[in-house]
């Protein structure tokens, strides 16, 4: 593999074509590289940053040709299938609620488009997203950190890379924030500099409970509403279609506001409470991958994000084994939710992360 070749994971948004630029600039030798997971036909969706339709595939490739590289466009349809749509059905099928994106980093972008750099020649693979790796000569080993723009920071999403990935990662725009990404763009002539950057699921057109109702309309029931204390309030309409915190569409009249406070898989039901029940202190989290230290065995203290636009907040990390953590935090947080990713921070650090598993609440007998 070639140190100076770098393909550069372009999805025709502002993002990656800059990066594409700084890379070129900096005396790289840059090939575009873009994932195609949908079907050839065009999709009803707007032009958005970070999509992998059609015409987000057209696009990378006009911007590539503006910059003078090579573009390559590699077929992930089935994996994409199997890793990404298949894990959000279940997940929701199961009570919880899925994070998509980090599912594809893990498995699309930075495995599968991973490989296809390294047969294309490069030895690395580069992506738009907000974060910054550095190699840490006293720990031999290399550190995953926040973007210098703590409003676009993406490390979130990023807390599954493996050491030999980061090996092989370049994050150019870590260290800009979006409005000066705009402003290059702008300056050398890219037709996608006012794109907007993409806010919803890229492979859902509507809502994600029709998309459900069209991939698994047979594993969809009805069940009980039931409060706190074990009593039948009313219907629900499928546990798919709930999410810990959510107060609309419950069609339930209580004559105060109710949450979805939990979810039963086991028994198809849905569990209401008051705003005060969606506070706790405690869960616990599985999947663990330790990104920037070693795995550790004694409890430690770290700030946490529970969700992509959460602030952090201070906890207590306990390892209960390889794969699972207890997270207790100083203060009772709000809307704790299973199938969502938890991650852990010192400073601008990113030290690991997980996959909520379940809320203490969850613990009762409904």
């Amino acid at each position: 593999m070639n140190k100076n070749k770098v393909a550069v994971a372009m999805s025709g948004g502002v993002d990656s074509s800059v990066c594409a630029y700084l890379l070129k600039e900096q005396g790289y030798e840059v090939i575009g590289i873009t994932m195609q997971i949908f079907d050839d036909a065009p999709r009803k969706v707007e032009a958005k940053e970070g999509g992998c339709s059609s015409e987000a595939v057209q696009d990378a490739r006009l911007v590539a040709e503006k910059l003078g590289i090579p573009h390559y466009v590699v077929n992930l349809k089935h994996c994409f299938n199997e890793k990404v749509i298949k894990y959000f059905a279940n997940e929701y099928l199961s009570g919880k609620t899925p994070n998509p994106c980090i599912v594809c980093n893990k498995y699309l972008k930075f495995t599968e488009l991973l490989k296809a750099a390294f047969e294309l020649g490069a030895f690395y693979l580069a992506t738009g997203h907000y974060a910054r790796v550095e190699y840490d000569d006293t720990l031999s080993r290399y550190i995953l950190k926040k973007s210098v723009d703590s409003d676009k920071d993406q490390s979130y999403v990023l807390y599954g890379l493996t050491q030999r990935q980061l090996e092989h990662v370049l994050f150019p725009l870590g260290n800009y924030t979006k409005k000066e990404i705009r402003q290059i763009a702008q300056k050398i002539g890219l037709s996608v500099s006012d794109k907007p950057d993409s806010q919803e699921i890229c492979f859902i057109d509507t809502n994600y409970r029709d998309f459900l109702y069209k991939k698994v309309p047979d594993k969809i029931k009805e069940g009980p509403f039931i409060d706190i204390n074990g009593k039948v309030i009313g219907r629900h309409k499928g546990i798919s279609f709930y999410t810990i915190g959510q107060r609309k569409g419950l069609g339930i009249s209580a004559g105060k506001p109710l949450y979805v406070v939990d979810i039963d898989a086991r028994n198809n039901a849905v569990i209401l409470g008051d705003e005060k029940d969606l506070y706790i202190k405690e869960f616990t989290a599985h999947q663990i991958n330790w990104v920037s230290i070693d795995a550790p065995y004694e409890k430690f203290s770290a700030n946490v994000k529970i969700r992509y636009n959460f602030a952090e907040k201070p906890a207590e990390i306990i390892p209960l084994d390889i794969d699972t953590v207890k997270v207790i935090f100083e203060n009772p947080q709000k809307a704790v939710t299973p199938g969502q990713s938890v991650v852990f921070y010192n400073g601008d650090k990113v030290l690991g992360g997980g996959v909520i598993k379940r809320r203490c609440l969850s613990e009762k007998s409904f």
